[in-house]
Protein backbone atom coordinates (compact mmCIF):
# COMPACT_ATOMS: atom_id res chain seq x y z
CA UNK A 1 0.00 0.00 0.00
CA UNK A 2 1.25 3.53 -0.56
CA UNK A 3 1.37 5.94 2.67
CA UNK A 4 -1.79 7.43 2.24
CA UNK A 5 -3.64 4.04 2.78
CA UNK A 6 -1.27 3.18 5.48
CA UNK A 7 -2.53 6.21 7.54
CA UNK A 8 -6.03 6.23 6.73
CA UNK A 9 -6.78 2.35 6.69
CA UNK A 10 -4.23 2.34 9.62
CA UNK A 11 -5.14 -1.54 10.39
CA UNK A 12 -5.77 -3.41 7.16
CA UNK A 13 -8.56 -6.62 6.84
CA UNK A 14 -6.14 -9.52 7.76
CA UNK A 15 -5.31 -7.77 11.29
CA UNK A 16 -1.82 -6.92 10.43
CA UNK A 17 0.15 -4.23 10.30
CA UNK A 18 1.81 -2.03 8.18
CA UNK A 19 5.52 -1.51 8.08
CA UNK A 20 8.18 0.36 5.68
CA UNK A 21 8.73 -1.72 2.84
CA UNK A 22 11.92 0.34 1.62
CA UNK A 23 14.70 2.38 3.31
CA UNK A 24 16.93 4.90 1.68
CA UNK A 25 20.40 4.71 2.40
CA UNK A 26 20.36 8.42 4.26
CA UNK A 27 24.14 7.95 5.36
CA UNK A 28 25.50 10.87 3.96
CA UNK A 29 23.04 13.26 4.31
CA UNK A 30 22.67 12.32 8.26
CA UNK A 31 26.23 12.52 8.68
CA UNK A 32 25.64 16.05 6.94
CA UNK A 33 22.88 17.25 9.88
CA UNK A 34 24.96 19.22 13.33
CA UNK A 35 23.89 20.90 16.38
CA UNK A 36 22.26 23.75 13.93
CA UNK A 37 19.96 21.40 12.04
CA UNK A 38 16.44 21.57 13.22
CA UNK A 39 14.43 19.08 14.56
CA UNK A 40 11.70 19.98 11.96
CA UNK A 41 14.57 20.25 9.51
CA UNK A 42 14.98 16.76 9.93
CA UNK A 43 11.42 15.49 10.56
CA UNK A 44 10.99 16.92 6.67
CA UNK A 45 14.10 15.57 5.31
CA UNK A 46 12.96 12.34 6.46
CA UNK A 47 9.49 12.56 5.67
CA UNK A 48 10.35 13.14 1.90
CA UNK A 49 12.83 10.39 1.79
CA UNK A 50 10.31 8.09 2.84
CA UNK A 51 7.61 8.78 0.96
CA UNK A 52 8.77 10.85 -1.60
CA UNK A 53 6.73 9.35 -4.30
CA UNK A 54 3.65 10.78 -2.41
CA UNK A 55 4.73 14.65 -1.17
CA UNK A 56 6.94 16.29 -2.63
CA UNK A 57 9.13 17.93 -0.55
CA UNK A 58 7.69 21.08 -0.14
CA UNK A 59 4.45 19.70 1.38
CA UNK A 60 7.21 17.58 3.47
CA UNK A 61 8.90 20.35 5.34
CA UNK A 62 5.31 21.70 5.67
CA UNK A 63 4.09 18.71 7.28
CA UNK A 64 6.99 19.04 9.65
CA UNK A 65 7.00 22.68 10.40
CA UNK A 66 3.75 22.75 11.44
CA UNK A 67 4.21 19.49 13.66
CA UNK A 68 7.24 20.32 15.52
CA UNK A 69 7.00 23.53 16.86
CA UNK A 70 8.82 22.13 19.83
CA UNK A 71 11.99 19.70 19.79
CA UNK A 72 13.56 17.05 22.09
CA UNK A 73 16.84 18.24 24.10
CA UNK A 74 19.99 16.45 23.69
CA UNK A 75 22.09 16.86 27.06
CA UNK A 76 25.76 15.30 28.09
CA UNK A 77 25.15 14.71 31.93
CA UNK A 78 29.10 12.91 31.94
CA UNK A 79 31.83 12.41 30.04
CA UNK A 80 30.17 9.54 28.10
CA UNK A 81 26.12 9.29 29.46
CA UNK A 82 23.76 12.00 27.52
CA UNK A 83 19.89 12.00 28.01
CA UNK A 84 17.52 12.77 25.23
CA UNK A 85 14.69 14.49 26.69
CA UNK A 86 11.35 13.83 24.70
CA UNK A 87 9.15 15.27 27.00
CA UNK A 88 10.02 19.35 26.09
CA UNK A 89 6.33 19.19 24.66
CA UNK A 90 2.71 20.86 25.35
CA UNK A 91 1.63 17.87 26.88
CA UNK A 92 4.95 17.10 29.11
CA UNK A 93 4.79 13.64 27.21
CA UNK A 94 6.81 12.20 24.05
CA UNK A 95 3.31 11.24 22.25
CA UNK A 96 3.08 14.56 21.35
CA UNK A 97 5.84 14.40 18.95
CA UNK A 98 3.95 11.09 16.94
CA UNK A 99 0.48 12.71 17.36
CA UNK A 100 1.30 16.33 16.41
CA UNK A 101 2.86 14.70 13.00
CA UNK A 102 0.27 12.15 12.70
CA UNK A 103 -2.30 14.91 12.83
CA UNK A 104 -0.78 17.14 10.43
CA UNK A 105 0.10 14.41 8.02
CA UNK A 106 -3.48 13.31 8.19
CA UNK A 107 -4.95 16.95 7.42
CA UNK A 108 -3.04 17.55 4.32
CA UNK A 109 -3.75 14.08 2.93
CA UNK A 110 -7.66 14.86 4.08
CA UNK A 111 -7.23 18.27 2.47
CA UNK A 112 -5.99 17.36 -0.56
CA UNK A 113 -8.41 14.27 -1.33
CA UNK A 114 -11.89 15.88 0.01
CA UNK A 115 -12.13 13.87 2.60
CA UNK A 116 -12.41 13.57 6.41
CA UNK A 117 -11.47 10.63 9.43
CA UNK A 118 -11.92 10.23 12.94
CA UNK A 119 -9.84 8.61 15.55
CA UNK A 120 -11.30 6.06 18.11
CA UNK A 121 -9.26 5.41 20.59
CA UNK A 122 -9.40 4.90 24.55
CA UNK A 123 -7.59 6.44 26.65
CA UNK A 124 -6.90 7.59 30.34
CA UNK A 125 -5.85 10.85 30.05
CA UNK A 126 -2.80 11.86 28.12
CA UNK A 127 -4.04 10.93 24.84
CA UNK A 128 -6.95 12.69 24.95
CA UNK A 129 -5.02 16.13 26.30
CA UNK A 130 -2.61 15.36 23.79
CA UNK A 131 -5.52 15.44 20.60
CA UNK A 132 -7.40 18.14 21.87
CA UNK A 133 -4.41 19.97 21.17
CA UNK A 134 -3.10 18.50 18.17
CA UNK A 135 -6.48 18.81 16.41
CA UNK A 136 -7.33 22.87 17.38
CA UNK A 137 -8.35 24.41 14.35
CA UNK A 138 -8.39 21.18 12.26
CA UNK A 139 -11.10 20.64 9.64
CA UNK A 140 -11.14 17.44 8.51
CA UNK A 141 -10.69 15.14 11.70
CA UNK A 142 -12.16 14.51 14.47
CA UNK A 143 -11.49 11.74 17.83
CA UNK A 144 -14.03 9.89 19.59
CA UNK A 145 -12.27 9.12 22.97
CA UNK A 146 -13.38 6.62 25.26
CA UNK A 147 -12.32 7.45 28.59
CA UNK A 148 -13.00 4.88 32.16
CA UNK A 149 -14.99 6.19 35.18
CA UNK A 150 -13.63 3.23 37.13
CA UNK A 151 -12.38 3.04 39.44
CA UNK A 152 -12.51 6.59 38.89
CA UNK A 153 -13.59 9.15 36.23
CA UNK A 154 -10.32 9.85 34.00
CA UNK A 155 -10.92 12.73 31.59
CA UNK A 156 -8.77 15.68 32.03
CA UNK A 157 -6.73 18.16 30.37
CA UNK A 158 -10.14 19.38 28.08
CA UNK A 159 -11.43 22.39 28.15
CA UNK A 160 -15.37 23.46 26.43
CA UNK A 161 -14.18 24.44 23.18
CA UNK A 162 -12.73 21.28 22.55
CA UNK A 163 -16.00 19.31 22.78
CA UNK A 164 -17.84 18.25 18.97
CA UNK A 165 -21.04 19.74 20.47
CA UNK A 166 -19.53 23.03 21.08
CA UNK A 167 -17.57 23.42 17.55
CA UNK A 168 -14.60 21.47 18.75
CA UNK A 169 -12.81 18.39 17.09
CA UNK A 170 -13.25 16.07 20.78
CA UNK A 171 -15.87 13.38 21.16
CA UNK A 172 -15.45 12.09 24.96
CA UNK A 173 -17.69 9.48 25.76
CA UNK A 174 -17.91 8.42 29.41
CA UNK A 175 -17.85 4.39 30.02
CA UNK A 176 -19.62 2.80 32.76
CA UNK A 177 -16.75 0.45 33.10
CA UNK A 178 -12.65 0.30 33.43
CA UNK A 179 -9.76 0.79 30.95
CA UNK A 180 -10.14 -2.72 30.15
CA UNK A 181 -14.24 -1.68 29.22
CA UNK A 182 -13.05 0.88 26.78
CA UNK A 183 -10.43 -1.37 24.97
CA UNK A 184 -12.96 -3.99 24.30
CA UNK A 185 -15.50 -1.24 22.98
CA UNK A 186 -12.91 -0.21 20.83
CA UNK A 187 -11.84 -4.07 19.34
CA UNK A 188 -15.06 -4.87 18.59
CA UNK A 189 -15.98 -1.47 16.87
CA UNK A 190 -12.96 -2.02 14.41
CA UNK A 191 -14.04 -5.63 14.45
CA UNK A 192 -16.55 -4.79 11.61
CA UNK A 193 -15.57 -3.11 9.01
CA UNK A 194 -18.54 -1.90 7.56
CA UNK A 195 -18.58 0.27 10.73
CA UNK A 196 -14.70 1.23 10.05
CA UNK A 197 -15.52 2.22 6.69
CA UNK A 198 -18.47 3.86 7.57
CA UNK A 199 -17.27 6.27 9.75
CA UNK A 200 -13.80 6.59 8.09
CA UNK A 201 -12.17 5.52 11.38
CA UNK A 202 -8.49 5.27 12.48
CA UNK A 203 -6.58 5.25 15.92
CA UNK A 204 -3.99 7.45 17.03
CA UNK A 205 -1.76 4.94 19.24
CA UNK A 206 0.66 3.52 17.41
CA UNK A 207 -0.83 0.60 15.43
CA UNK A 208 -1.18 3.45 13.10
CA UNK A 209 2.02 4.15 11.20
CA UNK A 210 1.68 7.63 10.54
CA UNK A 211 2.12 7.86 14.52
CA UNK A 212 5.25 5.52 14.63
CA UNK A 213 7.14 6.93 11.93
CA UNK A 214 7.76 10.51 13.34
CA UNK A 215 9.59 8.21 16.82
CA UNK A 216 12.37 7.76 14.25
CA UNK A 217 13.30 11.07 13.84
CA UNK A 218 14.77 11.22 17.12
CA UNK A 219 17.52 9.09 16.46
CA UNK A 220 19.32 11.20 13.54
CA UNK A 221 18.21 14.66 15.52
CA UNK A 222 20.34 12.97 19.07
CA UNK A 223 22.82 11.66 16.21
CA UNK A 224 23.33 15.56 14.92
CA UNK A 225 24.40 16.83 18.00
CA UNK A 226 26.53 13.77 19.25
CA UNK A 227 28.73 13.66 16.38
CA UNK A 228 30.99 16.59 17.70
CA UNK A 229 30.89 14.91 20.95
CA UNK A 230 31.29 11.61 20.65
CA UNK A 231 33.98 9.27 18.52
CA UNK A 232 33.18 5.76 19.36
CA UNK A 233 30.14 3.73 19.69
CA UNK A 234 26.55 4.82 20.45
CA UNK A 235 24.32 3.26 22.46
CA UNK A 236 20.46 4.12 23.12
CA UNK A 237 19.05 3.17 26.67
CA UNK A 238 15.50 3.07 26.52
CA UNK A 239 12.15 1.29 28.73
CA UNK A 240 10.67 -0.83 26.04
CA UNK A 241 7.03 0.59 26.72
CA UNK A 242 5.22 -1.35 23.63
CA UNK A 243 8.39 -1.53 21.76
CA UNK A 244 7.50 1.82 19.51
CA UNK A 245 10.71 3.62 20.22
CA UNK A 246 12.91 0.64 20.02
CA UNK A 247 11.06 -0.31 17.06
CA UNK A 248 12.04 4.04 15.59
CA UNK A 249 15.28 3.56 16.32
CA UNK A 250 15.70 0.27 13.67
CA UNK A 251 14.02 1.89 11.54
CA UNK A 252 16.58 4.96 11.96
CA UNK A 253 19.33 2.35 11.67
CA UNK A 254 17.78 1.05 8.46
CA UNK A 255 18.24 4.50 7.06
CA UNK A 256 21.75 4.11 7.78
CA UNK A 257 21.61 5.91 11.37
CA UNK A 258 25.04 5.10 12.63
CA UNK A 259 24.03 3.12 16.03
CA UNK A 260 25.89 0.42 17.86
CA UNK A 261 22.79 -0.78 19.46
CA UNK A 262 19.74 -0.53 21.69
CA UNK A 263 19.76 -1.42 25.43
CA UNK A 264 16.34 -2.32 27.51
CA UNK A 265 15.15 -4.01 30.75
CA UNK A 266 13.68 -7.51 29.66
CA UNK A 267 10.02 -8.12 29.29
CA UNK A 268 8.22 -11.26 29.28
CA UNK A 269 7.96 -11.14 25.27
CA UNK A 270 11.75 -9.82 24.73
CA UNK A 271 13.88 -11.81 27.19
CA UNK A 272 17.30 -13.37 27.09
CA UNK A 273 18.69 -16.46 25.98
CA UNK A 274 21.23 -19.04 28.24
CA UNK A 275 23.65 -17.93 26.33
CA UNK A 276 22.42 -13.82 27.52
CA UNK A 277 21.61 -12.95 23.93
CA UNK A 278 18.17 -11.05 22.99
CA UNK A 279 15.31 -13.41 22.03
CA UNK A 280 11.61 -12.46 21.39
CA UNK A 281 9.54 -15.76 22.59
CA UNK A 282 6.79 -15.05 20.15
CA UNK A 283 8.73 -15.72 17.48
CA UNK A 284 8.67 -19.63 17.67
CA UNK A 285 5.05 -18.58 16.53
CA UNK A 286 4.64 -17.57 12.62
CA UNK A 287 2.92 -14.21 11.89
CA UNK A 288 -0.05 -16.33 10.39
CA UNK A 289 -0.48 -18.17 13.49
CA UNK A 290 -1.02 -15.44 15.90
CA UNK A 291 -4.02 -13.15 17.07
CA UNK A 292 -5.01 -10.19 14.84
CA UNK A 293 -3.53 -6.63 15.50
CA UNK A 294 -4.55 -4.56 18.91
CA UNK A 295 -6.25 -1.85 17.65
CA UNK A 296 -7.09 -0.29 21.29
CA UNK A 297 -3.63 -1.68 23.24
CA UNK A 298 -1.35 -2.30 19.96
CA UNK A 299 2.28 -3.87 20.28
CA UNK A 300 5.01 -3.09 18.01
CA UNK A 301 6.48 -6.21 19.21
CA UNK A 302 5.80 -8.17 15.33
CA UNK A 303 7.61 -4.70 13.69
CA UNK A 304 10.65 -5.73 15.65
CA UNK A 305 10.60 -9.27 14.20
CA UNK A 306 10.21 -8.73 10.80
CA UNK A 307 13.09 -5.80 10.89
CA UNK A 308 15.21 -9.00 11.77
CA UNK A 309 13.79 -11.99 10.26
CA UNK A 310 16.08 -11.56 7.41
CA UNK A 311 18.79 -11.98 9.24
CA UNK A 312 17.52 -13.22 12.86
CA UNK A 313 21.61 -13.11 14.15
CA UNK A 314 21.07 -9.04 14.13
CA UNK A 315 18.43 -9.38 16.77
CA UNK A 316 21.19 -11.28 18.91
CA UNK A 317 24.03 -8.32 18.54
CA UNK A 318 21.57 -5.07 18.10
CA UNK A 319 19.61 -5.54 21.19
CA UNK A 320 20.91 -6.10 24.18
CA UNK A 321 18.17 -6.68 26.90
CA UNK A 322 18.97 -6.80 30.97
CA UNK A 323 16.91 -8.21 33.45
CA UNK A 324 16.38 -5.25 36.00
CA UNK A 325 14.86 -6.06 39.49
CA UNK A 326 12.97 -3.86 41.54
CA UNK A 327 15.59 -2.68 43.92
CA UNK A 328 17.73 -2.17 40.78
CA UNK A 329 15.72 0.25 39.43
CA UNK A 330 15.17 2.04 43.26
CA UNK A 331 19.01 2.47 43.12
CA UNK A 332 19.20 3.76 39.61
CA UNK A 333 17.04 6.30 40.60
CA UNK A 334 18.94 7.21 43.40
CA UNK A 335 22.39 7.32 41.69
CA UNK A 336 20.67 9.72 38.68
CA UNK A 337 19.78 11.95 41.52
CA UNK A 338 22.98 12.01 43.71
CA UNK A 339 25.20 12.47 40.75
CA UNK A 340 23.22 14.59 38.27
CA UNK A 341 20.72 16.17 39.72
CA UNK A 342 17.73 13.84 37.07
CA UNK A 343 14.43 13.27 39.16
CA UNK A 344 14.01 9.98 36.63
CA UNK A 345 10.98 8.13 36.98
CA UNK A 346 10.11 4.24 36.90
CA UNK A 347 10.76 3.68 33.12
CA UNK A 348 13.74 6.33 32.81
CA UNK A 349 15.21 4.43 35.88
CA UNK A 350 14.98 0.91 34.91
CA UNK A 351 16.48 2.21 31.44
CA UNK A 352 19.42 3.39 33.22
CA UNK A 353 20.02 0.15 35.52
CA UNK A 354 19.62 -1.92 32.20
CA UNK A 355 22.38 0.13 30.43
CA UNK A 356 24.64 0.02 33.72
CA UNK A 357 24.09 -4.13 33.72
CA UNK A 358 25.16 -3.92 30.10
CA UNK A 359 28.62 -1.48 31.09
CA UNK A 360 31.11 -4.65 30.23
CA UNK A 361 29.63 -3.92 26.86
CA UNK A 362 29.55 0.15 26.62
CA UNK A 363 32.64 0.79 28.46
CA UNK A 364 34.66 0.03 25.85
CA UNK A 365 36.41 2.24 22.89
CA UNK A 366 35.00 5.44 24.56
CA UNK A 367 31.62 4.05 23.72
CA UNK A 368 28.28 6.57 24.66
CA UNK A 369 25.35 5.77 25.94
CA UNK A 370 22.55 7.94 25.49
CA UNK A 371 19.62 7.49 27.99
CA UNK A 372 16.27 8.22 26.31
CA UNK A 373 13.71 9.83 28.56
CA UNK A 374 10.35 9.63 27.18
CA UNK A 375 7.79 11.58 29.65
CA UNK A 376 8.34 13.88 32.33
CA UNK A 377 9.41 12.76 35.69
CA UNK A 378 6.13 14.63 37.45
CA UNK A 379 4.31 11.49 36.14
CA UNK A 380 5.82 9.25 37.94
CA UNK A 381 5.96 11.26 41.40
CA UNK A 382 5.10 8.81 44.03
CA UNK A 383 7.55 6.57 42.48
CA UNK A 384 10.64 9.60 42.78
CA UNK A 385 9.17 10.93 45.77
CA UNK A 386 9.86 7.20 47.48
CA UNK A 387 13.52 6.85 46.57
CA UNK A 388 14.52 9.92 46.64
CA UNK A 389 12.30 12.14 49.00
CA UNK A 390 11.12 14.31 47.12
CA UNK A 391 9.11 14.90 44.07
CA UNK A 392 9.86 16.78 40.83
CA UNK A 393 8.18 20.49 40.29
CA UNK A 394 4.84 20.17 38.76
CA UNK A 395 4.73 22.70 35.22
CA UNK A 396 2.10 24.86 34.60
CA UNK A 397 1.35 22.79 31.23
CA UNK A 398 1.01 19.36 32.88
CA UNK A 399 -0.82 21.15 35.86
CA UNK A 400 -3.05 22.06 32.99
CA UNK A 401 -3.46 18.72 31.62
CA UNK A 402 -4.41 17.11 34.55
CA UNK A 403 -6.89 19.28 35.73
CA UNK A 404 -9.87 16.89 35.86
CA UNK A 405 -12.55 17.94 32.97
CA UNK A 406 -16.66 17.38 32.47
CA UNK A 407 -19.13 16.61 29.91
CA UNK A 408 -22.33 17.10 31.65
CA UNK A 409 -23.32 13.86 29.90
CA UNK A 410 -24.84 10.59 30.76
CA UNK A 411 -22.65 7.78 30.73
CA UNK A 412 -22.25 5.28 27.95
CA UNK A 413 -22.09 1.10 28.65
CA UNK A 414 -21.15 -0.81 25.22
CA UNK A 415 -20.54 -0.82 21.95
CA UNK A 416 -24.15 0.26 20.64
CA UNK A 417 -24.34 3.24 22.92
CA UNK A 418 -20.92 4.53 21.63
CA UNK A 419 -22.08 4.03 18.04
CA UNK A 420 -25.39 5.83 18.53
CA UNK A 421 -23.21 8.40 20.05
CA UNK A 422 -21.28 8.86 16.92
CA UNK A 423 -23.91 8.44 14.67
CA UNK A 424 -25.60 11.94 16.94
CA UNK A 425 -22.38 14.05 16.93
CA UNK A 426 -20.30 12.98 13.85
Amino acid sequence: MNFETAVLDCIPADGGLYVPEESADLRRWILYTDEKTTFASIAGALTSACINEEFSPIICETIASKAFPFAPELKQIDERLFTLNLFNTPTGSHKDFGISYLVNCLETILTLKGREAVFLDATIGELGASLARALKGKKHIKAVLLYPTKPEPKIRGLCESDFVWNGGNILPIEIDGTEADCHNIVRKIFADRKLVESFRLTVANTANIGRLMPQSFFYPFAFSRLKKLVCGDIFYAMAPGNYSNLVAGLYSWQLSLPVNGFICPTTNELNLDLRGNCEVMDSIVDFSGREPCDPASPSNLERLEYVFDANSMMLKHFIFPADVSEQESAAACQELFMKYGLHAGKATSEAFAAAKKRSGMTSEDDAAVVLVRRDHPVFSSDFIKHNIGEAPDLPDNIRDILSPSKTGRNLVSDAGEVIRTMEEFL
